[in-house]
C-alpha cells in the first residue's frame, strides 16, 4: 500500500454519505458554537436505540435535554440544507478518559498493566510524566518496497508518549507506564516523532506519536486480537470494531459517525478541535488511549485517543500513518 492508497482509504469512509457533505459543512458553521454541542458528523438516524438506514447529519451533544429546557437559539433544527439531522448524545469528550467499558473477556485486572518482554501491543506504556496509555502497534518508516526499513517503532498517542506536546524528542518511554509501576529500568525506547496538538481552534487530525525501539524487542501481535492483516481500512457507519487496551482489555464498538468534527478536552481548560474523526459507541476507558482499533478481518481502522461514558473517538489510521510517515506492520 503506497501513499495514494492510504489517501484513498482515508476518504473512502464518506462515500455512502457523500450527498450530505454540503449539509455537514453548514452544520459545522451553524451548530458547533451552540451550548451543549460538542461535534458534528455523518451517520444514520438512531431511533429508540436502533440505527436506521436514513443518512443524517449527526449533531453530537454532551447531554440530550428536553426541548423545553433549551433556548431557541440552541435547538437543533430537524433538517439542514434539506437533509435530516439527528441528535447523538456523546457526553463530555476527554483525551484518554472514556468511562469504564465492560470487558468481553474475563481476565485478571492487571494483565495488560504489567511488564512484558518482548513488548507487545495492547499493553501499558507511557512517557515518564504520563500515567499510562496503550501500545497500539509496531510500525516502521515508510520506504520504497522492497527493502529493509531503516527504523522500527511503537505507535500510540501524543498525549501518551509525548505528554501532550510537552516532551522532547529522545525522551524515554516506559513499559509499563509509571501508574503501573514502570520506571527507568523499564525504558523500552525513546520518543522519535509526534504530531503537535493545537489548541487555537484550528483542525487537528491526529493525536499520535511514535517511539523508536530495537527490532528484536517488539512483537507485532496485539494481545488477544492478533496482528493487523493490512495497513489500513476505512470506517463505515454501522460497522462493528474491536480493540485491546491496557484498561478495558478486549472490547467492541459500533461506528455511529464518520467525518466528524469534535471538541476534545485535554485538562486545565484546554480544548482541541479534531476534524475527520470516527465516532463509536463506548469501547474504552482511561488508559486505553493509543489502542489500535480493528475491523473483524483484523484490518486497522483507527487509533483510539478520546472518549466519554457513552462514546469513543478514533483518528483514522490512514491519516495517522501519513502524518507520522510510518506503516503499521501487516
Amino acid at each position: 500500500m503506497n501513499d495514494n492508497d492510504l489517501i484513498e482509504t482515508e476518504t473512502a469512509a464518506s462515500g455512502e454519505l457523500a450527498g450530505l457533505s454540503d449539509a455537514l459543512g453548514a452544520a459545522r458553521e451553524k451548530f458547533l458554537g451552540r451550548a451543549n454541542v460538542v461535534g458534528v458528523g455523518l451517520g444514520h438516524k438512531i431511533t429508540d436505540g436502533q440505527m436506521s438506514d436514513t443518512p443524517s447529519v449527526m449533531v453530537m451533544v454532551s447531554q440530550k435535554l428536553p426541548e423545553g429546557l433549551l433556548d431557541s437559539s440552541d435547538k437543533v433544527t430537524k433538517t439542514i440544507e434539506s437533509k435530516p439531522t439527528d441528535v447523538l448524545e456523546v457526553g463530555h469528550l476527554l483525551a484518554g478518559r472514556g468511562a469504564q467499558a465492560e470487558p468481553l473477556e474475563a481476565v485478571d485486572a492487571q494483565t495488560l498493566a504489567k511488564r512484558v518482554r518482548p513488548v507487545r501491543p495492547g499493553y501499558s506504556v507511557g512517557h515518564p510524566k504520563v500515567t499510562a496509555g496503550t501500545i497500539g502497534a509496531g510500525c516502521y518508516d515508510l520506504s520504497p518496497l522492497p527493502g529493509v526499513p531503516p527504523r522500527y517503532y511503537i505507535l500510540s498517542n501524543n498525549h501518551v508518549l509525548a505528554n501532550s506536546n510537552d516532551a522532547s524528542i529522545g525522551d524515554p518511554v516506559y513499559q509499563p507506564g509509571i501508574y503501573d509501576g514502570g520506571g527507568a529500568a523499564d525504558a523500552i525506547g525513546r520518543l522519535a516523532r509526534y504530531v503537535p496538538i493545537t489548541f487555537d481552534g484550528s483542525c487537528n487530525y491526529v493525536d499520535a506519536a511514535i517511539a523508536e525501539v530495537p527490532f528484536d524487542t517488539i512483537d507485532r501481535d496485539i494481545y488477544w486480537t492478533g496482528h493487523p492483516t493490512t495497513a489500513a481500512a476505512p470506517a463505515s457507519v454501522g460497522q462493528y470494531l474491536k480493540k485491546t487496551g491496557r484498561t478495558t482489555h478486549f472490547t467492541t464498538g459500533q461506528v455511529t459517525a464518520v467525518n466528524a468534527t469534535v471538541n476534545v478536552g485535554y485538562g486545565a481548560g484546554k480544548v482541541a478541535k479534531f476534524c475527520n474523526q470516527i465516532v463509536t459507541t463506548n469501547m474504552s476507558a482511561g488508559g486505553d488511549s493509543g489502542s489500535l482499533v480493528l475491523d473483524w478481518e483484523n484490518q486497522p481502522v483507527g487509533l483510539l485517543f478520546a472518549g466519554s461514558s457513552v462514546a469513543t473517538i478514533l483518528n483514522p489510521i490512514a491519516t495517522v500513518q501519513l502524518a507520522l510517515k510510518v506503516r503499521v506492520w501487516p
